[in-house]
């Protein structure tokens, strides 16, 4: 994997790095993308496959490439998650083992409010207690609300 700074963006105290990022297999399949990394988060911008990924690829795209992509323009040391030279995928993250059932809902509650009162993006706390992605985490949040652990989110009148 080969990462290249394209270009930096400051705004008051925060920094965003956008960076071309290039993929190579071994088997003559590559990919290309765009990825803008922000305090410490990574959000890919443009992704060109030879040949097209599938919706699974898609899914660990950012897997593949999060941990050396903050360490090479976020200054930060992102989780293992590489893909080695030959294009084979090494350590994915590990997701955390979550609780089945109504104790699983609790807990997500239980992150959800946490976040809530210390001011911070309460979403973004779920997904990184859980690993998964905000689509699934927002799952997660609306069967925590379904099961009455969360405030109905719009009251109607």
């Amino acid at each position: 994997m080969s990462v290249r700074r394209a270009w930096e963006v400051r705004e008051n105290d925060t920094a965003t790095t956008w960076c071309d990022v290039r993929l190579s297999f071994a088997d003559g399949a590559g990919v290309d993308l765009l990825a803008a990394v922000c305090g410490g988060c990574v959000c890919i911008e443009d992704v060109r496959a030879r040949p097209a990924l599938s919706l699974d690829d898609m899914a660990v795209l950012a897997d593949w490439i999060e941990g050396p992509l903050l360490e090479a323009c976020g200054g930060a040391t992102g989780a293992a998650g590489a893909v080695g030279g030959d294009g084979s995928a090494g350590k994915r993250h590990a997701r955390p083992a979550l609780p089945r059932g109504a104790e699983s809902r609790r807990w997500v509650a239980g992150e959800y409010l946490a976040a809530q009162r210390a001011g911070r993006d309460p979403v973004l706390a779920v997904m990184s207690a859980t690993g998964h992605s905000r689509r699934r985490s927002l799952s997660l949040i609306a069967g925590a609300r379904d099961a009455g652990f969360l405030t109905p989110r719009h009251i109607r009148r």
